[in-house]
Protein backbone atom coordinates (compact mmCIF):
# COMPACT_ATOMS: atom_id res chain seq x y z
CA UNK A 1 0.00 0.00 0.00
CA UNK A 2 1.75 2.59 -1.00
CA UNK A 3 -0.25 6.31 0.50
CA UNK A 4 1.22 9.99 0.06
CA UNK A 5 1.92 11.96 2.55
CA UNK A 6 -1.43 14.07 2.29
CA UNK A 7 -3.55 10.66 2.13
CA UNK A 8 -2.67 9.63 5.47
CA UNK A 9 -2.64 13.16 6.70
CA UNK A 10 -6.09 13.31 5.45
CA UNK A 11 -7.51 10.08 7.04
CA UNK A 12 -5.95 10.83 10.35
CA UNK A 13 -7.38 14.29 10.18
CA UNK A 14 -10.99 12.73 9.46
CA UNK A 15 -10.83 10.17 11.85
CA UNK A 16 -9.93 12.89 14.90
CA UNK A 17 -12.46 15.11 13.73
CA UNK A 18 -14.99 12.39 13.44
CA UNK A 19 -14.22 10.96 16.92
CA UNK A 20 -13.27 13.41 18.68
CA UNK A 21 -14.05 16.87 17.56
CA UNK A 22 -17.69 16.02 16.68
CA UNK A 23 -17.36 17.70 13.55
CA UNK A 24 -15.56 20.51 14.15
CA UNK A 25 -12.18 20.77 12.65
CA UNK A 26 -11.92 24.38 13.62
CA UNK A 27 -8.59 24.30 15.91
CA UNK A 28 -7.21 21.59 14.65
CA UNK A 29 -3.63 22.78 12.85
CA UNK A 30 -1.40 19.33 11.45
CA UNK A 31 0.93 20.74 14.44
CA UNK A 32 -1.90 21.01 17.21
CA UNK A 33 -1.04 18.69 20.26
CA UNK A 34 -3.84 16.27 21.15
CA UNK A 35 -3.02 16.01 24.34
CA UNK A 36 -2.15 19.72 25.35
CA UNK A 37 -5.73 20.48 23.37
CA UNK A 38 -7.47 18.20 24.89
CA UNK A 39 -8.29 16.60 21.90
CA UNK A 40 -7.67 12.99 23.07
CA UNK A 41 -7.08 11.57 26.41
CA UNK A 42 -5.57 8.23 27.53
CA UNK A 43 -8.40 6.18 25.88
CA UNK A 44 -8.55 8.24 22.76
CA UNK A 45 -5.04 7.20 22.22
CA UNK A 46 -5.90 3.70 22.51
CA UNK A 47 -8.60 4.40 20.14
CA UNK A 48 -6.25 6.12 17.62
CA UNK A 49 -3.69 3.28 17.72
CA UNK A 50 -6.70 0.38 16.64
CA UNK A 51 -7.27 2.90 13.87
CA UNK A 52 -4.23 3.62 12.76
CA UNK A 53 -3.52 -0.42 13.07
CA UNK A 54 -6.57 -1.17 10.88
CA UNK A 55 -5.87 1.42 8.41
CA UNK A 56 -2.60 1.02 7.77
CA UNK A 57 -2.02 -2.71 8.36
CA UNK A 58 0.39 -1.50 11.21
CA UNK A 59 1.40 -2.96 14.27
CA UNK A 60 1.97 -0.89 16.92
CA UNK A 61 3.96 -1.92 19.90
CA UNK A 62 3.82 -0.90 23.56
CA UNK A 63 6.91 1.33 24.06
CA UNK A 64 5.82 3.01 20.57
CA UNK A 65 2.62 4.78 22.69
CA UNK A 66 4.43 7.97 23.05
CA UNK A 67 3.74 11.66 22.57
CA UNK A 68 6.75 12.12 20.00
CA UNK A 69 4.55 9.54 17.86
CA UNK A 70 1.09 10.29 18.26
CA UNK A 71 0.52 13.76 19.67
CA UNK A 72 -0.58 15.55 16.18
CA UNK A 73 -1.42 14.92 12.69
CA UNK A 74 2.23 16.07 11.91
CA UNK A 75 3.98 13.36 14.50
CA UNK A 76 1.33 10.17 13.91
CA UNK A 77 2.06 10.82 9.77
CA UNK A 78 5.76 10.78 10.32
CA UNK A 79 5.65 7.64 12.71
CA UNK A 80 3.20 5.65 10.55
CA UNK A 81 5.88 6.36 7.13
CA UNK A 82 8.45 5.15 9.35
CA UNK A 83 5.81 2.64 9.56
CA UNK A 84 5.05 1.88 6.39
Amino acid sequence: MSLSTTDIKAKIRDFIVENFLFGSADELADDTSFLDGGIIDSTGVLELVEFLEEEFSVTIDDEELIPENLDSINCVTAFLEKKL
